[in-house]
């Protein structure tokens, strides 16, 4: 019979601790009288899988290495009803299992998050860095972006129910798992619950590399939500720099006494576009790649009749950008090299020049998406 647990635990290099965490698991499945197994997905260079193996646990090893990809290979040799996830290190006590499964077993939550912010951590069990901002700030993104109300988005020990967990499309390899994880159970309407824990010093060197992995954390929100952190602020940015350029041109005011205004709304329209292209470059990745879902509009965009429109309105702002400024040169040669006295054309020259760059550079790299996503079967034209 299928074990009413699958324990699933990435491990790398951690011999000090991994016999602890497999005594921990006997002790709380077996005290509450669950039925379990144990699954080590190893990717060590020390003794950790024979140790893993000695103590009845199941050694699998993942073709390609890396925190996501140990989970994903985990849960395809998972055959519990329910799969309780954690680390090797020792942080977690695995032994208050059956308080974790405790809310899927009656009904009232799909997935169970060990939280540490509404729990305790001991002295010398996370750095001040995480603590304080890392872990906080990265919460409130994801809250910000998909309207939860998450405590620790991070906490790697979780529980999850088995049917619940096939209807996530999770993909990343890294440790953005953890976000992906959180963020597929928003977007699915997955009910949560967050219970308190306690979170413990570890005793062997940490994996995690702070801001890196930070980093991998905020690009992964970033492609997954677009609009509210670059394409909205973007398309503000660029209509107040467009809309001061011209009122500036329409009062005639640009030569006297507002050229460096002229300058700043250049700088806003340009910035604050790249940033708009940005966010329709991220968003075509995302449902190109399978992360995501085309809606009606992205379907319309990401179409090639459509990237070919913006294509040729990039090669005209262009080819109007390049004229404008070898007219703006001749212009100078004229006047014997001397002071320039055609500011604001250049800087319009400049502006369409940019701007015809950037919708080129736009239109083909996602033109390129497009293709590859048709190739895997993400996205059908």
């Amino acid at each position: 019979m299928n074990p009413q647990v699958s324990v699933v635990i990435p491990s790398l290099n951690e011999e000090k601790t991994i016999k602890a965490c497999i005594e921990h698991i006997r002790e709380g499945c077996e005290k509450a009288g669950i039925s379990y197994e144990i699954i080590v997905v190893d990717s060590s260079s020390d003794k950790t899988p024979e140790i893993a193996a000695s103590m009845g646990a199941r050694v699998i090893y993942p073709a390609v290495r890396g925190y996501g990809n140990a989970y994903l290979t985990g849960f395809e040799h998972a055959s519990g009803s329910i799969v309780v996830i954690g680390d090797a290190d020792n942080t977690y006590d695995f032994r208050i299992i059956s308080e974790l499964i405790k809310p899927i077993q009656n009904g009232s939550a799909d997935m169970v998050i060990g939280s540490r912010m509404r729990g305790t951590i001991l002295p010398g069990a996370m750095p001040a860095l995480h603590q304080y901002l890392g872990n906080p700030l990265l919460t409130r993104l994801v809250n910000f972006a998909f309207k939860t109300r998450f405590s620790d988005c991070h906490s790697g020990f979780r529980a999850i129910d088995a049917r619940v967990l096939n209807t996530l499309s999770l993909h990343t390899g890294g440790m953005e798992f953890a976000s992906e994880m959180m963020i597929e159970a928003a977007r699915k309407n997955i009910r949560v619950e967050e219970i308190p824990i306690t979170y413990y010093p570890r005793e062997s060197p940490s994996n995690l590399h702070s801001f890196a992995d930070g980093w991998r954390h905020i690009r992964f929100i970033m492609l997954m939500r677009p609009l509210p952190f670059l394409m909205i602020p973007g398309s503000i940015f660029a209509l107040l720099g467009l809309f001061l350029m011209i009122s500036l041109v329409l009062t005639r005011s640009v030569e006297n006494i507002s050229l460096h205004s002229f300058i700043l709304g250049a700088i806003c329209l340009t910035g604050g576009f790249q940033l708009l292209m940005m966010g329709f470059a991220l968003k075509a990745y995302a449902i190109t790649h399978g992360f995501d879902k085309p809606g009606s509009m992205m379907v319309k965009w990401l179409k090639y009749q459509s990237l070919e429109v913006i294509l040729f309105a990039g090669c005209g702002l262009l080819i109007v950008g390049v004229c404008a400024g070898i007219w703006v040169l001749f212009e100078w040669i004229s006047h014997e090299y001397g002071e320039l006295s055609q500011v604001t054309n250049a800087v319009f020259v400049m502006c369409s020049v940019i701007l015809g760059l950037q919708l080129i550079f736009t239109a083909i790299i996602v033109s390129m998406m497009v293709l590859s996503g048709e190739r895997d079967g993400y996205l059908l034209s």
